[in-house]
């Protein structure tokens, strides 16, 4: 039988489809093995605790916490680690990306992104201005993380306004909270890990080491370099000017005793990579940074613990045209602090209370500057309280804020914001948890939303925002059902969020054709930038996630299923633009003797639930494998350890377009690829 150039394609595809879900349904029958075998499982599955650092009330394990919180770290981080910080999270439950080519990807949580997710680098704001636009790069290189930690949902109450929709914590561990321990009477400890790719001919390589001088002085010192050329798709195709150039430096120290301790750190930031958009413009990125932090026991009476965090940052990049000239000069000069005092029980009661200070001063100068100067300040204060009981916990807290936006030449606005939270965690059974929270929070508009006015080259759009925007206003609800122990693990996370007054970007149909208004860079009709207004509405996000791993005996053997669903509607009843489609996911790892193998399968569907004006993106499926080799230390004789790494990626080289993405329609995800690359620790 003889069939078309697309007939083949689409039965080639649905086969590969159709294997991988098999693969699924046969794997999943591991599920009454590994019930069968969790009572002699359930000892040798114990695995030790993933401390979490966001958190104020001490440092918490991730399944004693309420709110739904996961951690990417070790080998799982290593394996997924990406060119930007959203690459390296858009596989995790219920986080896509903004997707901007291989320079810029911020993070997306449960379809809420730009100012409404939070990006912490050890638990201060970043700093930067990757939330004004998608093409603006996160100034955090997951190879000098430790861990990198995701708070689904509000966190306004710890972190402010800015944080409806959730909270990106990089763990660094540039300011050294313990006194160094030397491994085999080494000096140093660290690692480093260099690896390559053939879709981006991409050469990165990272270092990071450890140290300490007498007693009481630890230090550490970091960096890495990352260059890639234009990246190919699918038939071999090229997104022109989609390459990068970064590299990073860090240090820092600090003095610990048995009261604490005391430190601080400065790191240096660089990125140049283009802007994959037919204007081919580049940016040019430059960030220093310079951090503090320190903690005190038992500082007075009444209260165990003083923490103090606060960071400074010199951020700016150029814009510049494909004819070399600067068209557009951000700065960003901004300074954060908190400080948090956890009080003794009172009561069975334990809590914290604290003060958050953030003082921003912006600039965008050149002939295509879009936003005026403007300076902002928010203050918070705010309080969190908790008990347990046998088999239930309590929390609830609240906030206060006032934030001020101060633009040149424009109207000023400022804010009161209030926040508050209740929630509980009830252990009905061993291992099984159920929670529940409810969220109030207010986010103030962000200064893009408030002042823009002008032609945006990098989303090909028109945008006019509106300095009479009210604040928004989200109401959260979150339950979920978790199995924590044994061989087989599992959480489900149900969630509904309304807003008030939320915000958004209109695409405008003047004429009533339903094709979007097409605008000149002065606004004029006729031009290829589509107009967009900011447009201000209620709207209501719910949805589910869930997932099951299966632990196996050996030969070391887990399964992991899982899948994510957002539907988002405004109140008119039409689409919130760029929702993220309902994705299904496997992966399976094997550990035998040295070697290990991972395979990781998501199905995504199609997104034919469109905001007005908006084009819809086809389903695909991204298949990643990867095998290792450890070479132990005693065989390096006490040198460190050593693995060897290969990674195949998209390995049916399918066209993915991302649907939360400006450039889903012009710059689909790199192709079928290799990466090799070796990890070494010392």
């Amino acid at each position: 039988m003889n069939y078309s150039k697309l007939g083949r394609f689409v039965i080639l595809k649905q086969i590969n489809r159709l294997l991988i879900l098999t693969a699924i349904i046969s794997m999943s029958g591991l599920f009454n093995a590994a019930i069968a075998q969790e009572e002699t499982i359930a000892k040798e599955a114990l695995l030790p605790p993933i401390v979490i650092n966001a958190n104020i009330l001490q440092s918490r394990d991730e399944f004693d916490l309420i709110q739904s919180i996961s951690v990417l770290k070790d080998e799982d981080l290593r394996r997924k680690r990406g060119a930007n910080l959203g690459d390296t999270l858009s596989g995790e439950l219920g986080v896509t990306s903004s997707a901007y080519g291989q320079g810029a990807g911020r993070p997306i949580i449960r379809s809420l992104d730009g100012p409404r997710i939070q990006v912490l680098e050890n638990g201060v704001n970043t700093l930067d201005v990757s939330s004004l636009s998608p093409d603006h790069a996160v100034p955090i290189e997951s190879l000098n993380a430790t861990q990198i930690e995701i708070i689904r949902g509000p966190a306004t109450l710890l972190y402010g306004g800015g944080a409806t929709g959730g909270v990106i914590n990089a763990v660094t561990g540039r300011i050294p909270d313990k006194p160094f321990t030397s491994l085999n009477g080494k000096p140093i400890n660290g690692n480093f890990e260099v690896r390559g790719n053939t879709a981006t001919e991409e050469k990165t390589g990272a270092l990071n080491i450890n140290g300490g001088a007498g007693q009481n002085f630890s230090w550490s010192a970091g960096g890495f370099r990352r260059s890639a050329n234009d990246y190919h798709t699918p038939g071999r195709n090229t997104v022109r000017n989609s390459s990068i150039d970064s590299g990073g430096l860090s240090g820092g120290g600090s003095i610990v005793g048995a009261s604490g301790f005391l430190g601080g750190s400065i790191s240096r930031f660089e990125s140049k990579y283009g802007i994959p958009s037919p204007d081919t413009a580049t940016i040019d990125l430059k960030q220093t940074r310079y951090d503090l932090a320190g903690e005190l026991y038992n500082p007075i009476i009444g209260f165990e613990k003083l923490k103090m965090r606060a960071g400074y940052n010199d951020y700016k990049h150029n814009e510049i045209e494909n004819t070399g000239e600067i068209a557009t000069r951000f700065k960003n000069k901004g300074l954060e602090s908190r400080v948090e005092l956890l009080h003794s029980p009172v009561l069975n009661w334990m809590g914290a209370l604290g003060v958050q200070f953030q003082d921003r001063n912006f600039s965008a100068l050149g002939e295509e500057a879009i936003i005026p100067i403007t300076k902002s300040r928010s203050t918070g204060l705010f309080l969190l309280e908790e008990r347990n009981w046998d088999r239930l916990k309590m929390e609830f807290g609240g906030r206060f804020e006032h934030a001020t936006q101060n633009p040149q030449n424009n109207q000023s606005r400022e804010f009161n914001l209030f926040s508050g939270s209740m929630g509980t965690l009830w252990r009905f059974i061993d291992g099984y948890g159920l929670g529940l929270t409810a969220t109030r929070g207010e986010r103030a508009p962000a200064t893009e939303e408030l002042y823009v006015l002008g032609a945006h080259h990098g989303t090909a759009s028109y945008q006019t925002g509106s300095s009479a925007l009210k604040k928004e206003i989200s109401s959260n609800v979150d339950l979920s059902l978790r199995k924590d122990s044994g061989a087989t693990r599992w959480k489900i996370n149900f969630f509904r969020n309304y807003f008030d007054n939320y915000i958004f970007l209109q695409n405008t149909d003047s004429d009533g054709d339903g094709r979007a208004d097409m605008v000149d860079s002065d606004g004029e009709m006729g031009g290829d930038l589509k107009r967009q207004n900011i447009a201000q509405t209620g709207a209501v996000f719910y949805g589910a996630e869930a997932e099951v791993t299966f632990k196996l005996r050996q030969p070391a053997l887990d399964l992991r299923l899982f899948t994510d669903y957002v539907r988002a509607k405004l109140d008119n009843g039409s689409n919130v633009p760029r929702t993220s489609p309902q994705r299904f996911g496997l992966e399976l790892n094997h550990k035998r003797g040295p070697w290990t193998f991972n395979l990781k399968t998501i199905y995504v569907l199609a997104q034919n639930r469109l905001a007005e004006l908006e084009t819809k993106t086809p389903d695909y499926t991204l298949v990643n494998i990867e095998t290792s080799f450890l070479i132990k230390e005693t065989q390096l004789s006490g040198l460190g350890s050593l693995r060897i790494f290969l990674q195949g990626r998209n390995l049916l080289n399918e066209e993915a377009r991302i649907h939360t993405s400006y450039l889903k329609d012009y710059a689909p995800l790199p192709g079928r690829a290799l990466v090799v690359g070796i990890r070494g620790e010392f």
